[in-house]
């Protein structure tokens, strides 16, 4: 009989000896770190590549400035991530959905914004189209996973029910962040702020599903585990002693 996947989401730090566990921590940590790096570090190249602070009216726009390789370079390793994820059959058909979905939000660009000089052609206007679509249906995607999959598993201990709460609330923020750009854009708002409420939704998305695929990776447990191990030791040479051996 083939031997059923281990639950790294909620499971023990012994569940991560086999190598199938540490190429899905290693992914789950990729998707995490892009979505929290995009909104931080773009808005900071393109205020480098333009010499004076600079924000842009969507995350997307970056297209359009010097910081188009960083943007179209991190959606695509992201889509590759997702697409290479592997844990049981829904989540193999959704994560590749939604690392589709991540490549073409890259290769189907937005409008160009005013800052760009030129009207958008008609191309543009349709590539602009599918762009929102495409995503929309990804943000849609990966609130799914926080909301529903990531939480899909029983709640018997403390940590499991902390972080089925991260991945609620992860989710939760993630569709806030779909939420404001809706009724911005609907009703056609402005709050008067450098930031748009474009960029502020979509960083507040991206953000939360990046916080929902760190926590996924266990990342931030082995390393307090290995720092943890780290202080024992040098506490024990501190002091002068050796480490047990263990029983057996």
């Amino acid at each position: 009989m083939a031997e059923q996947p281990r639950d790294i989401r909620h499971g023990s730090p012994d569940d991560t000896q086999g190598q199938d566990e540490r190429t899905v921590k290693r992914l789950c940590l990729g998707v995490g770190l892009t979505g929290l790096l995009l909104p931080v570090v773009l808005p900071i190249g393109n205020s480098l590549f333009m010499h004076r602070a600079v924000w842009l009216v969507s995350i997307s726009a970056s297209y359009y400035t010097g910081m188009r390789n960083f943007f179209v370079g991190g959606m695509c390793a992201m889509g590759v991530f997702l697409v290479c994820y592997r844990y049981d059959r829904r989540e193999d058909r959704l994560s590749s959905v939604a690392g589709l979905l991540a490549v073409l939000v890259a290769l189907f660009p937005t409008l160009p914004p005013s800052f760009a000089g030129r009207r958008p052609t008609h191309f543009q206007q349709v590539t602009g189209v599918f762009h929102e679509v495409f995503a929309t249906a990804l943000f849609m995607v990966l609130a799914y996973f926080c909301l529903r999959l990531f939480r899909d598993a029983p709640r018997t201990d403390r940590r499991r029910r902390r972080r089925a709460l991260v991945y609620l609330l992860c989710g939760g923020a993630l569709v806030a962040g779909i939420a404001l750009i809706a009724v911005f854009a609907v009703l056609h708002l402005s709050w008067g702020l450098p930031l748009t409420a474009m960029y502020a939704g979509e960083s507040l998305g991206v953000i939360s599903f990046g916080v929902a695929w760190l926590v996924r990776s266990e990342a931030l447990e082995d390393a307090a585990t290995a720092l943890r191990r780290v202080g024992g030791r040098m506490a024990m040479a501190a002091s002068g002693g050796a480490p047990s051996a263990p029983p057996g």
